[in-house]
């Protein structure tokens, strides 16, 4: 074997298909656009999500919802997870550098902390909001929940 013997797979490349070079060909006269309309002339086209003239989907539905253009977005955090936080950190301390350097928020995330599971540790937790239940549970425990 070389390279001036290499050629592609039987079957796999085909011959281009040569339109409008006559009626002999069978793709002469119309070049296979079949009649008239806009996809049989040059420069045609289609918009995206047009539908031939029909009447489009997104006018046949109706207009619903409301998207509150002032809505905060929390990122949740449960008790469970400051459990395990502090266990693995042994700190008393969990604030949002703590939470961030761990992987449980992002830089701009405003923390809300939750009350799934339980927590048994006393530490001092820095949040954005606490729920009553999760606010109730951290001072049971001992520690404290500080509003940043």
């Amino acid at each position: 074997m070389n390279l001036s013997s290499l050629k592609p797979a039987s079957g796999s490349v085909r011959d281009n298909k040569r339109v409008g070079r006559g009626t002999g060909s069978g793709m002469g006269g119309t070049s296979t656009r079949g009649h008239k309309g806009a996809q049989s002339r040059s420069g045609y086209s289609a918009k995206k999500n047009f539908e031939g003239g029909q009447m489009p989907i997104q006018r046949r539905l109706p207009k619903f919802g409301f998207k509150n253009p002032n809505r905060v977005e929390f990122k949740p955090v449960n008790l469970d997870t400051l459990q395990a936080l502090a266990e693995k950190t042994g700190s008393t301390v969990i604030s949002r550098e703590i939470m961030l350097s761990n992987g449980l928020i992002g830089k701009n995330d405003k923390i809300k902390v939750l009350s799934r599971g339980e927590l048994t540790t006393a530490v001092e937790v820095s949040a954005d909001a606490f729920s009553a239940k999760a606010a109730e549970a951290i001072e049971k425990a001992g520690g404290k929940a500080v509003k940043l």
